[in-house]
């Protein structure tokens, strides 16, 4: 067993040196190691204690390092001795018990480790004739799964890996021809990776062997239940509905303690309140509350088409606060003006359509009550400025549904075109008060997460007052929600007078970021996310806290006369200024790889759709120049029909490349092995590696570089 705590090739390789059986001893195994180790440059020392004494094991790493950087008893279970059993577990699983606890304190201590427990195939699967070491082997995953919980908050991952690679242990069971084609060297480079401080895989579990790599997850079908209150469950009322409880369509993939037992906390409520319990229990719960996902996700709501002019922009820009008392609002106030512009936060306008005029009443699975819909969050992105007129049209999608207990929330994707090309994307967060308990899952991959700011003195703060009418003069934007302008109305949802809409605060926030940070120029918006926490009085005064870092402005909201926070996770993501941008780079001499991403962007633009199908992943690019960051690109092919972004990204990419922009060029026109320059350190790589395969889709057969 290893166990690699220094980032450095330091490696302590410890052998007992005993046979496969366990019996004798000799240094043998573990020197050749040792010696093949050095004479490739790296660091390697000897250990010939048993892994039961992890402590010795531990500090002779320590000592040479000054950081951390098995046996065989097949029997048929019938003839497995005590002894046969015992030792397997001893060596195998108590053994990394000792090795991993003597070396986890010093993990801590430092804030980072990496762990990675070596299981098996049989251990997996079983394997006639293992039966202790089948029993060892899934031992360590489990003790690798809590271990990658606990470790998590200091640093340390935990992984798995079932390797099929020729040794000692496995010449005794395969033949020969095929041991010595399962090279361990096609094993290592996957040790070496998750031992790595970039890779933040953790608790994962993966089969290699012969140069291939798959990651494993359980799988649980949506089972059947079987009994009713106060009866007795029979084992004929489960012959009877077998191939229901093992039918895997629509299956559910839990990935937790949590998510497992939500079908059987379900089930249970259900039981002790109807007396009668549905015979899938996700589905029983998803009745009671209105909400079916398995129905719901996916499901596209009816187009709508928004036509404008400057009228509406105008009466935009005058509801979020905006004044001819300020010369610098006049851009968007004045028609006439020079340099007359849209301001960004109204392409919350057209997509809003899609829930105001009940589109989400037709979407099977959400029979909810809207008088009970509250807006949670939101997330706007823009890929062109906004035009100041025009007819737009706007797709939207259920991205997600999930069950946070107390009730349940909406993911709702809204696409924003002009003609076919895509102007915005929206993400509306909804929260739905008492719909709750269907037995969904509480997080969303798809959601677009709050970011909490900087803990430190924000860098600007800017105070500003609504009107006692900004409620009054923002709802002629399109929100006619009576909440906003009705006493009494509002007065039943338990407000004392109609409060601000969370959209009126969202762009007031946004229009301080430009004027503090973009010199009010709408072009250098990218994106804004906000999480909408407390209700505002029109009349009240809006106090922005901003905290500057790159290109992205941390934001918090508060009512200035109570100091009670509206909107909390809040950014803006900017695009940079024209003199840092990647095309004067390379009008400049510099960047040579930008002509590359602009043969990836008219890719995307034309066959975008087809390639988040075969990809769906997020590439994220950092290239530097004279070791300086020069361009950041993303190609996000997981949502919307694809798209290339330049600048930060407001979302988090699944994989990023760092590397320079003549070894990207090297290595795009196949002058360098993309291999040999990640392990040479030209090429670094954080986040999910595997995925790197499938940039070929993107550039194979039209990239002529």
């Amino acid at each position: 067993s290893v166990l690699v705590l220094s980032l450095e090739l330091n490696i302590q390789m410890n052998d007992l040196g005993v046979d496969t059986k366990g019996g004798g001893k000799s240094s043998a195994a573990a020197d050749k190691v040792v010696e093949e180790i050095r004479v490739k440059g790296g660091k390697a020392v000897a250990n010939y204690d048993s892994v039961e004494d992890g402590e010795k094991l531990i500090q002779s790493a320590l000592d040479a390092f000054g950081r951390i950087g098995e046996i065989l008893r097949d029997r048929s279970f019938a003839r497995t001795s005590d002894l046969d059993w015992d030792l397997i577990h001893r060596i195998h699983l108590r053994g990394s018990f000792l090795v991993t606890r003597a070396a986890w304190n010093h993990m801590k201590d430092q804030k980072f480790g990496r762990i990675i427990m070596t299981a098996s195939a049989a251990g997996i699967y079983g394997n006639f004739g293992q039966a202790n070491y089948s029993a060892a082997k899934l031992g360590l995953l489990g003790l690798a799964n809590t271990l990658a919980i606990e470790g998590r908050k200091y640093n340390i991952h935990c992984n798995t890996i079932a390797p099929v690679a020729g040794s000692r242990l496995t010449e005794t069971v395969m033949p020969p021809d095929l041991v010595a084609s399962l090279k361990p060297e096609y094993v290592a480079p996957m040790v070496l990776w998750l031992c790595h401080e970039q890779c933040q895989e953790n608790g994962g579990l993966f089969e290699v062997g012969a140069g291939w790599i798959g990651k494993l997850r359980w799988e649980r079908s949506q089972g059947h239940t079987v009994r009713e209150k106060n009866q007795p469950m029979t084992p004929e009322a489960v012959r009877d509905q077998w191939d229901k409880v093992c039918d895997f369509t629509d299956a559910t993939k839990p990935s937790t303690v949590q998510e497992s037992l939500q079908s059987i906390v379900s089930v249970l409520s259900r039981v002790e309140s109807e007396g009668e319990v549905d015979a899938n229990p996700t589905a029983a719960a998803a009745s009671a509350s209105g909400i079916n996902p398995t129905e719901a996700v996916g499901q596209k709501l009816p187009p709508t088409t928004f036509s404008f002019n400057h009228t509406q922009c105008i009466l935009y820009a005058l509801g979020v606060g905006m004044s001819t008392k300020d010369p610098d609002h006049l851009r968007f106030l004045y028609e006439g003006h020079p340099d007359f512009g849209c301001l960004p936060t109204f392409g919350v306008i057209p997509s809003q359509a899609a829930m105001m005029d009940g589109g989400l009443s037709s979407i099977p699975g959400l029979n909810i009550d809207f008088t009970q819909v509250l807006h949670g969050e939101q997330y706007l992105e823009l890929y062109k400025p906004l035009p100041t007129s025009g007819e737009l049209t706007s797709e939207a999608t259920i991205a997600d549904v999930l069950d946070k207990g107390s009730g349940a929330v909406i993911l709702l994707d809204v696409n924003t075109y002009s003609g076919s090309e895509l102007v915005c994307y929206n993400q509306f967060s909804v929260f739905v008060v008492g719909a709750g308990g269907f037995g969904g899952r509480r997080t969303s991959e798809k959601a677009k997460a709050p970011l909490p700011p900087p803990k430190r003195a924000p860098d600007a703060v800017v105070i500003d007052s609504t009107t006692r009418d900004q409620a009054a003069l923002y709802r002629l934007s399109g929100d006619w929600n009576p909440l906003h302008i009705d006493p009494s109305f509002a007065a039943m949802g338990g407000f004392k007078a109609p409060i601000l809409h969370g959209l009126c605060s969202f762009g007031f926030a946004a229009r301080h970021v430009l004027t503090q940070f973009a010199d009010n120029d709408p072009s250098r918006f990218k994106a804004i996310k906000v999480r909408f926490v407390k209700p505002v009085m029109p009349g009240q005064s809006l106090q922005t806290e901003m905290w500057k870092e790159g290109n992205r402005i941390h934001i918090q909201c508060k009512v200035k006369e109570t100091d009670a926070i509206v909107l909390a996770g809040a950014y803006v993501d900017l695009h940079s200024t024209s003199e840092d941008s990647p095309e004067n780079l390379t009008q400049g001499g510099g960047l040579q790889s930008e002509l590359v991403f602009a043969e990836i962007g008219r890719r995307i633009k034309d066959s975008g759709s087809e390639l988040v199908k075969k990809v769906n992943a997020v590439f994220g690019w950092e290239i530097t120049k004279d070791s300086k960051n020069a361009a950041q690109w993303t190609i996000d092919l997981k949502n919307g029909s694809g798209s290339l972004h330049t600048g930060p990204y407001s979302g988090k990419a699944d994989v990023t490349f760092t590397v320079s922009d003549e070894d990207f060029m090297e290595v795009v026109q196949g002058k360098v092995n993309p291999q040999k320059a990640f392990f040479s350190g030209k090429l670094k790589v954080r986040g999910n590696i595997m995925l790197s395969q499938k940039l070929e889709v993107i550039l194979k057969d039209y990239a002529k570089l």
